[in-house]
C-alpha cells in the first residue's frame, strides 16, 4: 500500500483527511501523469456517488486538471464501473471516480483508470503519489487561455445504462427485490431491471447525501433478506454505494455471497463452454467451500492477494474471463474491466431465468463453511506490529495446526481501512469465533 493510495484509491474522512487540497493536488499529478504523451489537450472525466461531500471533491479534482491545461468532463453520479466504461468510450484520456465505495458517509475517496479503462497499476500510481509529495514543483501550472475547460456530460447514465442492457437477457418472470444502498445504483438499476423485464420492488434507492451505505446495501443485508421473503420473491440483489459490488440473497433470504455468485458463474460459464482457460480468479479470503466446489467441478482456482485490482491482474496476465472476491466484487472481463454490481445481478438473473430453478438450488451448488471475522482497529504507528509480536504470531500457528484441512485462519492488514482483519473458517462455529476473538485480543493488547 502507497503512501496516498491505498488497495482501492486515495481515500479518508472527506475534507480533514482526504482534503480539498488532496483532491487538488491528485488532479493536477494525475493529469500530468496520465496525459502527458497524449500530443493534444487531455481529457479527464469524473464520475461520483450520492454522498455530501461528492460535490466539493468533485470541484477540487476538477480545478486541479483545469489547472494543469486538461479539460475535465464531468459525468454526474454514476456508477464507479460507468467510468471505467465510459473514459473507453469517451475516447478520454483517464477516469476518476469520486467514491468511498462501502464505506460511510464520512469518508470519500478517488479511484483513477488510465484510458483503456482500467485501474492504475502500482507503478504509476507510485509516479503520481511521487509527484505530489516529492517534487510537486515539478508540476507545470498554465495560465491565460492554456488553462483547462470544465464541460459536463448528460448523457454518462443512459449510455452507461444500454451498455448493460445489451450484455444482459430477458428477466421476464423474475421477480426481484433490488437494494440500492442509496448509492449510484439509484439512478441507474431501475431502467436497467426494469427494462429486461424484471418485476421489481426497490429499496434504499432514495439518496439525499447522508444515509448511503446507512444500514443497507451489501454491507448490511438483514433489510434485502427480510423484504424477499414477505413479498415472495424470486431473489434479492444488494449493491454497494458505488455499485461496483452485488450480493444476493435467495427466496429463502439467505445470503448469496460473492463466494457462491462466483461458483454459479463458474458452473454456468463451463457448461456453455464460455470460462477461458477453466480457471476463476478469487483472493486468500474466498472461502475455503469455494475450493472444494472447484475440485468437484474441475475448475482451476487461481488465488491473488485481497483487493479486485490483484484479481484483474492475474486475469489480464493469464488470460481469464472470471474472478471476484467474496465481497461481491465480479470481473466479468468479457464485458467490464472492473467489478460491476448491476452487470453481476444482470448476469445472475439471467441464469435464474434460464436455469428454471430456484436462487437456492444455483446457491447449493457451493457449501460454505462457517467463516468469523474480526476487525481490530489499530492506529497507523502500529502497523505491521502484529506480525512482529510473537504472542500473534504462536497463536496463529497453534490454530493453523489445530484446524488442519478442514479450516484456515488469515490475518491481514486491510488496504482501505486501518484495521488488521482476523478471519478463521472451520466446520465448528463455536470453536473459530474462540480462535477469532483470541487473536484479536492479542492484537489489541499490542
Amino acid at each position: 500500500m502507497g503512501r496516498l493510495f491505498g488497495t482501492d484509491g486515495a481515500r479518508g474522512v472527506a475534507v480533514t483527511e482526504l482534503t480539498c487540497e488532496t483532491a487538488m493536488n491528485i488532479g493536477r499529478a494525475a493529469a500530468a501523469v496520465l496525459a502527458k504523451d497524449c500530443g493534444r489537450r487531455p481529457k479527464i472525466i469524473i464520475g461520483k456517488d450520492t454522498r455530501i461531500s461528492g460535490d466539493l471533491l468533485e470541484a477540487a479534482l476538477a480545478a486541479g486538471i483545469c489547472s494543469v491545461g486538461a479539460d475535465a468532463v464531468i459525468l454526474g453520479v454514476v456508477p464507479t464501473p460507468a467510468v471505467a466504461y465510459l473514459v473507453k468510450k469517451y475516447q478520454a484520456d483517464a477516469g476518476a471516480m469520486i467514491s468511498a465505495s462501502h464505506n460511510s458517509v464520512e469518508f470519500n475517496g478517488i479511484k483513477l483508470f488510465s484510458s483503456t479503462g482500467f485501474k492504475l497499476p502500482d507503478k504509476v500510481e507510485e509516479e503520481i503519489e511521487s509527484l505530489i509529495l516529492d517534487t510537486p514543483e515539478k508540476i507545470e501550472l498554465k495560465d491565460g487561455c492554456d488553462i483547462g475547460r470544465i464541460t459536463y456530460c448528460e448523457k454518462a447514465a443512459d449510455d452507461y445504462i444500454e451498455h448493460i442492457m445489451s450484455a444482459g437477457s430477458r428477466l421476464d418472470g423474475i421477480k426481484a427485490v433490488i437494494d440500492c444502498a442509496n448509492g449510484s445504483a439509484s439512478k441507474t438499476a431501475e431502467r436497467i431491471f426494469k427494462g429486461l423485464g424484471a418485476e421489481c420492488i426497490f429499496i434504499h434507492s432514495e439518496p439525499d447525501g447522508s444515509n448511503i451505505n446507512d444500514n443497507c446495501g451489501s454491507t448490511h443485508m438483514d433489510d434485502l433478506k427480510k423484504a424477499v421473503v414477505e413479498y415472495g420473491c424470486d431473489i434479492g440483489l444488494a449493491f454497494d454505494g458505488d455499485a461496483d459490488r452485488c450480493l444476493a440473497a435467495d427466496e429463502n433470504g439467505e445470503l448469496i455471497d460473492g463466494d457462491k455468485i462466483l461458483a454459479i458463474f463458474s458452473r454456468h460459464m463451463k457448461e456453455q463452454g464460455e470460462l477461458k482457460k477453466n480457471t476463476c480468479v478469487v483472493t486468500v479470503m474466498t472461502n475455503i467451500g469455494f475450493f472444494k466446489f472447484a475440485g468437484k467441478e474441475g475448475v482451476n482456482a487461481a488465488v491473488t492477494a485481497v483487493g479486485d485490482r490483484y484479481v484483474l491482474e492475474n486475469m489480464l496476465e493469464n488470460g481469464c474471463n472470471l474472478g471476484g472476491e467474496q465481497s461481491g466484487h465480479v470481473i466479468l472481463l468479457d464485458i467490464a474491466n472492473t467489478g460491476d454490481g448491476e452487470l453481476t445481478g444482470v448476469k445472475l438473473l439471467g441464469i435464474l431465468a434460464q436455469s428454471g430453478k430456484k436462487a437456492s438450488e444455483l446457491a447449493s451448488c457451493m457449501e460454505s463453511y462457517p467463516q468469523v471475522l474480526n476487525n481490530v482497529r489499530i492506529t497507523p504507528d502500529k502497523k505491521g506490529m502484529w506480525i512482529k509480536t510473537p504472542s500473534v504470531t504462536k497463536a496463529i500457528a497453534d490454530i493453523e495446526q489445530k484446524l488442519g484441512s478442514e479450516g484456515r485462519i488469515l490475518v491481514r492488514e486491510s488496504g482501505t481501512e486501518p484495521l488488521v482483519r482476523v478471519m478463521i473458517e472451520g466446520r465448528d462455529i463455536d470453536e473459530i469465533t474462540s480462535y477469532a476473538n483470541h487473536v484479536a485480543s492479542l492484537i489489541e493488547k499490542m
